[in-house]
């Protein structure tokens, strides 16, 4: 079977879909040596991904939501005319006819609308609402299997667009291996210049992470404990960290927050393990990658009381209401003061809880579909 991957999303600087794509190559490629894989990838990592024989790797150097995309691409897949497409995000060409399955990571969209949850101008984020609600539909109806990370999102996408959930399946993600290696803790506060304990947060700064309420939490939380306590926050630098910059400034908490840029998974690892707590106050998610890494790396999690982390993180978590930062720095004031054998026992539960997940599973499933779908018979081996 003829099975081409749309990649274009690999790289960690695409967050969860870029780590999705990295998880999903590395494992069919270790259990599947009979298909035969054609993948499309960024000039990035297009020389230096290293993959088994049966793939091919094909430049596809335009951007997804672009003119190129709607208009090249139908032209690569055609070229090579594959069985199937596996398209790791909704974005579909609008014209293009071939058979498919798609993943949909989440409905984010759906529900943070509006000019607060976007830097385009007025008009522009109207031109893209459109052709996003035309490509989604499109992706959601067209496809011949809808993969999801979490059973939240396969009942949005069920419910929201009247369609049987047979058609859905979910494929669970799980906590990265390639943040398994650690760097030494005093290279780590050197480095990122760390002078007091803190709490951690990684991730995107859109508005839907809710760190407006996690700030405030954090400067309530210092006038509470006769501490300091910092709250460090990784994230790549673009617009929303900007203006969530402008607020610390704003509220004058500067000497409790500290933006550390992207931070290396040689140094996450280390950075989770030695802080009081992960605090993830998200207002929505498809899944929640770094609650689970977190877990792994050797820390509590404190988590939005929402349902998608109800499902992905059971017991494993504490929660809080993230619509109101007061709970949020409970949570924290809770995690400082918990007694060290109480803390040692849900560290080393978080950690046997995460490994529930497998990247690997993942791809099974994954394979498991394509059989399915591009119509043969299962064919996997070593």
């Amino acid at each position: 079977m003829k099975i081409l991957i749309d990649a274009r999303l690999y790289g960690l600087e695409n967050t969860g879909l870029g780590r999705y794509a990295i998880n999903l190559i590395k494992y069919l490629g270790q259990i599947d040596h009979r298909n035969e894989y054609f993948i499309l990838l960024r000039r990035k990592y297009f020389d230096g991904l290293n993959l088994p024989k049966n793939w091919t790797k094909i430049l596809t150097d335009f951007r997804h939501y672009s003119l190129s995309e709607q208009f090249k691409l139908p032209g690569i897949i055609d070229k090579i005319n594959p069985d199937l497409t596996h398209f790791l995000h909704f974005n579909i060409p609008l014209f293009w006819k071939g058979k498919f399955v798609v993943t949909i990571h989440d409905m984010l969209m759906h529900k943070h609308t509006g000019l607060s949850a976007t830097t385009l101008w007025p008009l522009l984020y109207g031109i893209k609402r459109v052709a996003y609600k035309k490509s989604f539909r499109q992706a959601v109806t067209k496809s011949s299997k809808i993969l999801v990370p979490s059973n939240v999102v396969k009942r949005e996408i069920a419910g929201y667009y009247k369609i049987d959930p047979a058609k859905i399946t979910v494929t669970y993600e799980a906590a990265d291996d390639r943040i398994l290696s650690e760097t030494s803790f005093a290279k780590i506060q050197e480095k990122y210049k760390i002078d007091s304990d803190y709490f951690i947060y990684t991730g995107s700064a859109y508005p839907h992470k809710n760190l407006q309420s996690l700030v405030k939490a954090v400067i309530l939380l210092n006038k509470n404990v006769n501490r300091k306590m910092i709250l460090l926050i990784s994230s790549s630098r673009d617009m929303f960290t900007q203006i969530l910059q402008r607020l610390i400034h704003k509220l004058e908490a500067e000497e409790c927050v500290k933006f550390l840029g992207f931070v290396p998974d040689d140094d996450l690892r280390s950075l989770f393990k030695n802080s009081k707590s992960f605090v993830f106050p998200s207002l929505s998610e498809g899944f929640g990658l770094p609650g689970l890494e977190a877990m792994e790396a050797g820390t509590i999690v404190l988590a939005s009381d929402i349902p998608v982390f109800r499902e992905i993180y059971g017991k494993a978590a504490i929660y809080f209401n993230p619509y109101d930062f007061s709970s949020i720095e409970k949570a924290m004031r809770n995690a400082m003061s918990m007694d060290p054998k109480e803390r040692s026992q849900m560290i080393e539960s978080g950690k046997k809880f995460a490994k529930r997940y497998s990247w690997a599973t993942m791809a099974r499933q994954t394979l498991k579909i394509y059989a399915e779908e591009g119509g043969v018979g299962l064919r996997q081996g070593q």
